[in-house]
């Protein structure tokens, strides 16, 4: 490896016409996977050579850690990223840690640019009294718990019966749908063994979720909201006072096709609910999931360190879909609090962070350094770069900008000193990291599906149901079955 004096004289020169701009792309989620897609599509007079890396086994990012398991649709963009990482034009190297395993000063010796696409896997926080009590959990935790991530402990403490979720957006659906639904009823999903188990024993009844604002402010999408209807055993509770509509919200309903629909959904919901009330012969669901709108959260109330309730502060419309609090203040017995009040990006070693943001800082995707200046060859795209907002779709645009700006930069970006694209396997290897491939995520997609189909199909309170697959959790697990497919054990040799 070159030391850091060499890297720096290396710098200042630009790279190399006559051989592949070597990119680096740390983070192998959505945005990263469409970042380097649109840069091996886009128009040049140049070969490009991409490395991307992610900190765990597998790829995916967002898809396998940060969507419920019962989304097979959103589950879907699986199969396009699937295609372009398929191609073999893009190299995935899989269990590195960006500032741990890979310093910045290595990634300037064998590339010419480097773009970081890490997103953003925090809780945002909630600045109300009582959110350090036991039984206050961020919903980013929970999420990465019954996603099998490999990072966090394979135990969740459920053992609430009445639950909140602070929040309007799908995040905050999809962990008060986890949270009510019937363990069986997530069998047929790639839910991991020790999830399945901890849901299955869960005590839950009633299941809150609270928003600041009114029914036409909601920030989840329709097709969300609607599958909260499907769970079996669960009745959706709505409450007419929170119905509240005004001058702001009639626009949006006549303009906005999407808030027109959720704002049908509910309604409908809410006449439906009261035809059940004067039912006699409705059997009531053995769990309850209850939609509060115009709700603040004031206080998380606790005894003895655990929560025991919140207090929120009741809301108006003034008229402009913006909200002002009424006085009045209403408490609800709880004993588990999750907040999904929205993401938030992690610091990056030796990059510029706007700690209030949680972003990387940068103008269009050129990172930025101390004095505002563009940092040459080193590049953001996806959550890092903009913040986590929009769906998932939304950072191909993103990455369309930021790629569009390194390559107007390509004969500024300073030249790896060593960019052969063996140089970062013979690096890791003298590291000790046992870095996973392509093929490898192959093996261990292969055995988790099999995993799945061993198990046959189960007898359930759902029915009959066959496992899809079943998710290996153990980092050091995923890692052995990747590293038994033929291209390691050969990189290895």
């Amino acid at each position: 490896m070159s030391n850091p004096a060499e890297v720096e004289t290396a710098a200042v020169d630009a790279a190399p016409a006559n051989r592949p701009l070597r990119v680096a792309i740390i983070g192998a989620g959505p945005a990263g996977v469409y970042a380097a897609d649109i840069l091996t599509k886009a128009e040049r007079d140049f070969e490009v050579s991409i490395d991307l890396f992610d900190a765990y086994p597998a790829p995916y990012g967002l898809i396998r850690y940060g969507v419920a398991p019962d989304h097979p649709r959103i589950k879907g963009i699986v199969k396009a990223l699937h295609k372009v990482l398929d191609r073999g034009d893009i190299r995935f190297i899989g269990n590195v840690t960006y500032g741990r395993d890979l310093l910045l000063s290595d990634i300037r010796a064998m590339y010419d640019a480097v773009i970081f696409s890490t997103g953003a896997i925090k809780d945002a926080a909630m600045n109300v009294p009582g959110v350090e009590l036991e039984g206050s959990y961020g919903a980013a935790d929970f999420v990465s718990w019954y996603d099998g991530h490999p990072d966090v402990p394979r135990e969740w403490p459920l053992d609430a019966e009445q639950v909140a979720v602070i929040g309007n957006g799908n995040v905050a659906l999809d962990v008060a749908r986890v949270l009510s639904k019937h363990a069986d009823d997530l069998l047929s999903t790639e839910i991991p063994d020790n999830v399945y188990s901890g849901l299955k024993s869960s005590p839950v009844t009633d299941v809150h979720v609270f928003g600041r604002r009114g029914p036409a402010q909601v920030k989840f999408t329709p097709l969300e909201l609607r599958e909260l209807s499907h769970s079996r055993d669960v009745d959706i509770v709505l409450y007419p006072e929170d119905f509240d509509f005004d001058a702001a919200s009639d626009e949006a309903i006549k303009t906005n096709n999407q808030v027109k629909t959720m704002v049908s959904t509910l309604t409908n919901w809410l006449v439906e609910q009261e035809d059940r009330e004067e039912n006699p012969e409705h059997a009531p669901a053995s769990r309850r999931l209850h939609l509060h709108f115009l709700h603040t959260p004031v206080e998380i109330v606790g005894e003895d360190g655990r929560v025991t309730g919140m207090r929120f502060e009741r809301n108006e419309l003034d008229g402009t879909a913006n909200v002002r609090g009424t006085g009045e203040i209403v408490e609800y017995p709880l004993q588990a609090v999750y907040r999904a009040i929205g993401y938030f990006g992690s610091e990056l070693p030796e990059l510029e962070f706007d700690a209030k943001r949680g972003v990387i800082v940068n103008d269009g995707g050129r990172v930025l350094d101390a004095d505002g200046a563009p940092v040459p060859g080193i590049y953001t795209t996806g959550w890092i770069k903009r913040g986590p907002i929009g769906l998932i779709g939304h950072t191909k645009g993103d990455a369309l900008e930021t790629v569009g700006n390194l390559l107007e930069d390509r004969t500024e970006l300073p030249a790896a000193s060593e960019p052969d694209e063996q140089a970062i396997l013979d690096f890791l290897q003298g590291r000790g990291i046992e870095y996973t491939t392509w093929e490898g995520w192959l093996a261990l997609d292969a055995h988790e599906r099999a995993l799945g189909e061993a198990a046959g199909t189960l007898a359930t309170d759902a029915g009959e149901i066959t496992r899809e697959r079943i998710k290996v959790v153990p980092r050091e697990e995923m890692v052995r079955v990747s590293q038994q497919s033929p291209a390691v054990a050969n990189a290895d040799a």
